[in-house]
């Protein structure tokens, strides 16, 4: 049966793979983006030449409009929550607007949901950030990566929140927020603590996406920055892998209902982000990357991969793409779309 998205941020990295997804099968979708990032415009356009002007409906307009939002969300089966502010550093420099983006948009969506008087299904992108830098965590140092020394599979959900630079309160009031709506007003929602997501039109900037920024900038003969040592490490997930999640909640919402989920690569899809990535992009490019150092940036965790096991045990999911193949394949689609950047 089909079924009646609302994509907040619709016009982003994740929200613009999504729609694609979801208007191949058949879906209806509605997109609600303020188009404030720049990829956003081209992915709209790529949108359009797919699958025609009128695809799906499209309202410019941000999650801080109460009014507009909740609009927007009328008649909606499924609302999947992408949009907000997106980086560490900016929220750094400018915490009101993260807050307001992030936190009051999170509850102006949520409230929109509970009052359209359908009870949709509640996606929310939240972030590995709520845990903070993990300081109670034990790590060592091996040649190219940190690693946690207990924590084998990874951060499971039962580690102690620790909301760590705007960023990581901003989300993790969104976080906390759309897991009580739940259990207060029975919406059936579903959060999704996020690793770093990694893919095609994705246009990463020095202060987010940095998988792809450090292939953009490659390409492009752009300076890169290495921040701290360069042996932090991450589980980078491919954004292909994250939609099967956001469809398999979906499918499975009876299970799903209420629950939080790690999502990211876990530990077979571990990378430090230039110890162990630079050799692989210089291979990539055929060359020597030159790269600039940088102090550590605030609530840059030394370590972070997902235990992921939760997600595989109750809704049967696990990423798909290898870091080689994820990465091979984003580098490919930046070469053969340099004149989008």
């Amino acid at each position: 049966m089909t079924k009646k998205y609302l994509i907040t941020g619709g016009a982003g990295f994740i929200g613009s793979n999504y729609v694609h997804r979801l208007l191949k099968r058949g879906e209806k979708v509605r997109i609600y983006d303020n188009f404030s990032r720049s990829g956003a415009s081209r992915n709209l356009d790529w949108l359009k030449r797919e699958f025609g002007e009128k695809a799906c409906d499209v309202i410019v307009g941000d999650v801080r409009d109460a009014d507009r939002i909740a609009g927007a969300a009328q008649g909606a089966d499924v609302i999947v929550h992408l949009a907000g502010q997106v980086a560490v550093t900016t929220s750094v420099i400018n915490p009101r607007d993260d807050f307001e983006s992030n936190a009051l948009g999170t509850f102006n969506v949520l409230e929109a949901a509970r009052l359209s008087g359908k009870n949709p299904i509640f996606i929310y992108a939240s972030t590995n950030k709520v845990y903070g830098g993990m300081e109670d965590v034990e790590l060592f140092e091996e040649p190219t990566r940190w690693r946690y020394k207990e924590l084998v599979k990874g951060c499971p959900e039962t580690q102690p929140l620790d909301f760590h630079s705007p960023y990581g309160n901003s989300k993790g009031c969104g976080d906390q927020y759309v897991r009580d709506y739940s259990r207060i007003y029975n919406l059936p929602t579903v959060v999704f603590r996020q690793s770093c997501i990694y893919g095609t039109r994705q246009f990463g900037i020095e202060d987010q996406g940095w998988v792809a920024w450090f292939i953009i900038a490659a390409v492009m003969g752009k300076p890169i920055t290495i921040y701290g040592d360069g042996k932090q490490v991450r589980d980078i997930l491919f954004v292909d892998d994250l939609l099967d999640a956001y469809d398999l909640a979906v499918e499975k919402i009876e299970i799903a209902h209420g629950q939080v989920y790690n999502l990211g690569g876990g530990p077979q899809n571990v990378m430090s982000v230039w110890a162990e990535f630079g050799p692989k992009l210089e291979k990539l490019m055929g060359g020597k990357i030159e790269a600039a150092r940088g102090d550590w940036r605030p609530g840059d965790q030394r370590v972070f991969y997902a235990d992921i096991r939760k997600a595989e045990k109750e809704l049967g999911w696990k990423p798909r793409i290898s870091v080689e193949q994820g990465v091979k394949k984003l580098f490919e689609w930046v070469k053969e779309n340099e004149s989008l950047f």
